[in-house]
């Protein structure tokens, strides 16, 4: 059965949820699901833009064949071409095959790797600043690069001020009967898995990020349409200053994290030690996570949000313990930067730990690691209560 929302006069949402996948990309845990949206204009000319997820493609297929109502389908817009919004691609030019598909030149490219059908023949190019009239329409196309492939594009509606944003301004989570973001708690029900999804899939791409906002700025943008998750039609500002805090690598918070792994429980009451320090210094935002028990996407959208970090491991295999080295080079990897650290290893011979810790945080930009390692020698000790004072007083600067 059909399940559509119109967005405005001319628009509809058909997309779909997803609820039952466990791994977004089968890496990223999903707990509440995700969306695939697709959204439709009637005018002269009727346009797709993107499709959706193989999983959920029966359910977009009936969406769209409800709202064309037995018109004939002129355009596809491909913004992205990534299977989870490409993968029913196929099933769209079946059912319509003298549809043309509107893409730029990378877009076809990816395209014939991924599909057998007469690509060439359907082909309509676009780059940036070219546009698209489909009647009382004109839709305005830019490239943002690696935002995050590089194919990736925005279509923008100058009459209804829409921004088609294609994976920015994204965020897990299936969608609930609601698809605007004013219409839930997006802060306190969303804004994790948003910030989640942000970091984790095109976290690296802040500079990339960066550009695609410039443009974005110049814009009179009224609502933003994205791929995954609720649509923004009120309070843009509040959501485009999260993504340039996390695209620019800025603190969202003023907060410390600590991050351990602790095979016997004596790292792990190091830092509750630690801890319980920095409550009594006057610090009220302190999260703690153990890194063997949480998954790294969330541990690095945490670090993204926090502006002090503490990173406690023991030596194993003289080296840095698995899932610390795992998230390390994670965050390596993601471009991380700009944060206040202090290190702290643990061991019962041959400690090294904490100097293999610190080699990795200094291949980032920018951060400010405490010079002093504390170094637990199997457990912590009543001498070393200074020591722990002094990172404490490190972190409250």
């Amino acid at each position: 059965m059909y399940c559509v929302k119109k967005i405005t006069e001319y628009m509809y949402w058909v997309g779909a949820s997803d609820r039952r996948l466990e791994l977004f990309e089968n890496i990223y845990p999903i707990p509440k699901g995700v969306s695939y949206n697709s959204y439709v204009i009637l005018d002269e000319k009727t346009v797709l833009l993107d499709t959706v997820d193989r999983s959920v493609c029966s359910q977009f297929i009936e969406n769209l064949e409800h709202v064309l109502d037995g018109r004939k389908l002129d355009y596809v817009i491909i913004n992205h071409m990534e299977p989870d919004h490409c993968a029913s691609l196929a099933e769209v030019v079946l059912r319509y095959p003298e549809v043309k598909i509107v893409g730029n030149a990378k877009t076809f490219t990816m395209m014939k790797q991924f599909f057998t059908f007469d690509v060439d023949s359907r082909a309509v190019a676009v780059k940036e600043g070219d546009t698209l009239s489909t009647g009382k329409h004109t839709l305005a196309f830019a490239m943002i690069p690696m935002v995050h492939w590089p194919e990736c594009m925005v279509t923008y509606d100058a009459g209804d001020k829409i921004l088609y944003s294609a994976d920015a301004f994204g965020t897990f989570g299936a969608l609930n009967g609601n698809i605007y973001a004013d219409e839930v708690n997006f802060e306190q029900e969303w804004l994790e898995e948003a910030r989640r999804y942000l970091t984790n899939i095109v976290g690296k791409y802040g500079t990339q990020i960066q550009a695609a906002l410039k443009k974005a700025s110049a814009l009179d943008i009224q609502m933003i349409c994205p791929l995954h998750g609720p649509v923004w039609r009120e309070n843009l500002g509040w959501f485009i200053d999260k993504y340039q805090k996390w695209s620019t690598y800025t603190p969202e918070d003023h907060a410390v994290l600590i991050l351990y792994a602790s095979i016997y429980g004596n790292t792990e009451s190091a830092v509750n030690v630690l801890a319980g320090k920095l409550g009594d210094a006057g610090e009220k935002n302190i999260a703690m996570y153990d890194v063997s028990k949480t998954d790294p996407s969330y541990l690095l959208a945490e670090a993204f949000r926090c502006d002090r970090i503490v990173f406690a491991c023991p030596t194993y295999n003289a080296g840095i313990f698995p899932k610390m080295e795992t998230l390390l080079l994670e965050l390596k990897a993601h471009n991380f930067q700009n944060r206040k650290v202090a290190v702290m290893e643990n061991g019962t011979w041959a400690i090294s730990a904490g100097k293999q810790m610190k080699e990795i945080l200094s291949s980032m930009k920018n951060m400010e690691i405490y010079e002093e390692t504390l170094t637990v020698k199997s457990s912590l000790k009543d001498d070393q209560m200074e020591a722990l004072d002094k990172i404490a007083d490190y972190l409250m600067k």
